[in-house]
């Protein structure tokens, strides 16, 4: 088996200061990618600043070789995207791989979370993706070349308590990345999503005593694939959870059709419309929004 290096490549990480995305940085430079490690080095909850992370990560990698450059701007803001994709042109002179990995964590009931609070997480999950992904796509498609790999978790596929705003903000980042997947075909930009697991700060708060091996290493070369270019997928997601490594996506059951409906047909119908004996599956690149229409005016046209 070849190894799958990154010589040439410059990759930008965000939240690379610690946990996933040091690993990330640290697997990327070892393999010849030119790394901007950028991390704010807030705390778990997003407030102060530490540019330590970011340094310490980047004094790893020149010890063992690599190069890389630290970046303390924030995600949160469009200046501060702009200012980390720039950090990648002005030393490296172009961007080839986009981790979004920078993350943080607020807790609150859906009735009780305060709107701070709730927006402070989409700021640095979801917007800060946007800033990030917005900011690179110009100098990739110029490039005709991108990797984009972005967070999601399985917080946002399935939802859970007390995490409303950690919820949102996952499950955004996926349609996010099916756009930039649609938007960058033609253009040598792929778009993935990794949903990881793994114990890191944070975990913090949470009894982990009955897990499984869990270290970020079992994460960062399911990322380090998706960063490369033999990467041969686009607009997918890709579980990775103690060894676990498997993909996820969105199924429909083939429904029923009916030419009008009233409240109590759909009540009728509902175990048919639930039906998973006949399933329907697209995947966003290269056609699924269009296969989707097709298929269900077909249904319509022929009557069920």
């Amino acid at each position: 088996m070849t190894d799958l290096n990154f010589d040439g490549r410059v990759a930008v990480i965000t939240g690379a200061g610690r946990g996933l995305g040091r690993e990330y940085a640290l697997l990327l430079a070892s393999r010849g990618a030119k790394v901007v490690v950028n991390d704010n080095g807030s705390s778990i909850v997003g407030d102060a600043s530490d540019a330590g992370p970011a340094h310490d990560v980047v004094r790893e990698i020149e010890a063992a070789g690599g190069e890389a450059v630290a970046c303390t701007d924030s995600v949160a803001t469009p200046e501060g995207g702009q200012a980390i994709i720039r950090t990648a042109l002005d030393r490296y002179g172009r961007i080839d791989i986009l981790i979004h990995n920078a993350g943080n964590v607020r807790y609150g009931a859906l009735d009780e979370i305060p709107q701070e609070d709730f927006e402070a997480v989409l700021d640095v999950h979801l917007m800060g993706a946007f800033h990030v992904v917005r900011a690179a796509f110009p100098a990739m498609i110029a490039g005709g070349y991108g990797r984009i790999v972005l967070t999601s978790s399985i917080g946002g596929i399935y939802g859970n308590a007390r995490c409303v705003n950690y919820g949102v903000s996952k499950a955004g980042m996926i349609g996010l990345s099916n756009v930039a997947a649609i938007e960058g075909a033609e253009k040598g930009i792929k778009s993935n999503i990794i949903i990881p697991a793994a114990v890191t700060r944070m975990a913090e708060g949470l009894d982990t005593s009955q897990y499984p091996p869990m270290d970020p290493g079992l994460v960062s070369p399911v990322v380090g694939w998706l960063a490369h270019e033999e990467c041969s997928i686009s607009g997918e997601m890709l579980i990775s959870v103690a060894g676990r490594v498997a993909k996820a996506f969105v199924t429909e059951t083939e429904g029923v059709y009916h030419p009008s409906w009233t409240i109590e047909s759909v009540g009728a119908e509902m175990d048919a419309i639930r039906d998973t004996s006949k399933q329907w599956t697209f995947a966003p690149v290269p056609a699924g929004h269009r296969e989707h229409l097709i298929k269900s005016f077909e249904m319509a046209r022929r009557g069920g």
